[in-house]
């Protein structure tokens, strides 16, 4: 098959899933304040400000458009299918995106890859800012979502959640948390607390999450004092940043943050003493290591301890967000809801698996290795191969193969 049928091969898949699951897939609180869009597979086109009275409309419209991707705002209009100037804001709930995207991982150049749209130069790991060969800056590039990059970001997710808990205040009921069907989560509150918060409301929450504007010197650092591992909000994540740093760092890397050789040394020969300390007053007075060098190091501890967000996504008061339990068109995954308190035990790669059964004859250009549920697939290059329905949808929406023409599916 060429690329149109395979993409039609896709839809027909789609559409599958729809006709057999649109039961399953609630539609938002307030239906008739939201605004709804959804991306369609014919030239992947957008239909947006779209609104509805009821459930049962809701998931017909489902059934009959199958989006590649399916959205709701953020927001609640009350003209959800008026032009945006006209819908009449009432308010937002309060949304975060953790994306791998957003975190440096080792395993991005394994599997990550761009294209130059100008020159065709291609390269490994996330696109650069311009191309290294013309100077371009518009890239076609491919991301997977791997192990070591969902496990990043769900390391992430956790962080936010027990600054959102712990913080501010708000319960683990009070919020929704999802594996986004690709390569991070989505955690929504739907408090009335937040819904009325401006953009620069949010961005506070923002700077607060990534811990900007956080001056060592403010905690007593320059007097030899800090907090300790108890204290409640930043203070005591940047003393618990700061044991974590210093248990697991190097002679090597202390050097690569500027520390003079004589300061590591002594933090090196002092390690034991300086860990210990932790169980008085914290190692703030240590002989050996002034301000300059221990703000060096709260720095890199506030920068571990801060949430990797998407912060442009928290301060948009319009946001669409993809809705529950419908499919990724990157992936044919299904975006899946985790209780906040299990999210350590939750396999994204096992619990959004939308397809189950069944077996498609595939040409796989190009792909790394990958897992899904149980099972290892790849790493591929122009090879072919039979593969459940799961992991063959995994491929062609990342438009990594195409369905043989012999293709028969069971």
């Amino acid at each position: 098959m060429n690329r149109i049928e395979t993409k039609a091969f896709v839809q027909e898949k789609f559409v599958e899933y729809y006709r057999l699951n649109s039961t399953t897939i609630e539609p938002p609180s307030s239906l008739i304040n939201r605004e709804f869009a959804f991306l369609l597979f014919k030239e992947r086109m957008m239909l947006r400000h779209k609104g509805f009275r009821d459930t049962e409309d809701f998931r017909n419209l489902l059934k009959t458009v199958v989006p590649s991707d399916a959205y709701y705002s953020s927001a609640y209009y009350e003209k959800p299918e008026e032009e945006m100037e006209a819908k009449g804001w009432l308010g937002a709930d309060l949304v975060f995106d953790i994306d791998a995207d957003h975190i440096s991982t080792p395993c991005g150049k394994q599997h990550d890859t761009w294209t130059c749209n100008n020159c065709g130069a291609k390269g490994s790991g996330p696109p650069p800012e311009k191309c290294p060969t013309c100077s371009g800056q518009k890239f076609d590039d491919k991301s997977w979502p791997c192990e070591v990059c969902l496990e990043s970001a769900k390391r992430e997710t956790t962080k936010l959640i027990e600054i959102l808990t712990r913080d501010f205040g708000l319960s683990q009921q009070e919020m929704t948390v999802a594996y986004s069907g690709h390569r991070g989560y989505h955690v929504h509150v739907e408090d009335e607390v937040v819904q009325a918060l401006d953009q620069m409301a949010r961005r506070e929450i923002v700077d607060y999450m990534v811990g900007v504007g956080f001056e060592p010197r403010f905690h007593g650092l320059e007097e030899g004092r800090g907090p300790n591992l108890e204290e409640g909000g930043w203070k005591g994540r940047i003393a618990r940043g700061t044991y974590e740093f210093l248990l697991n760092t190097s002679a090597d890397q202390l050097e690569a943050m500027g520390l003079k050789k004589s300061v590591v040394q002594g933090m090196i020969n002092q390690r034991d003493k300086i860990l210990e300390s932790w169980k008085s007053k914290g190692p703030w007075r240590i002989k050996g290591v002034g301000f300059e060098s221990w703000k060096r190091i709260v720095q890199k501890a506030i920068e571990n301890q801060s949430v990797k967000i998407d912060s442009v996504v928290t301060m948009d008061i319009h946001r669409l967000i993809r809705l529950m339990n419908t499919l990724h068109g990157k992936t044919g995954l299904k975006k899946t809801e985790v209780s906040a308190s299990q999210i350590e035990r939750f396999d994204p790669l096992r619990g959004s698996l939308a397809f189950k059964g069944g077996a498609v004859n595939l040409v796989v250009l190009k792909a790394p290795e990958f897992r899904l549920g149980d099972e290892r697939y790849g790493p591929y290059e122009n090879v072919k191969v039979e593969l459940p329905t799961a992991a063959a949808l995994f491929l062609l929406c990342k438009d990594a193969a195409q369905v043989r023409e012999e293709n028969q599916r069971v």
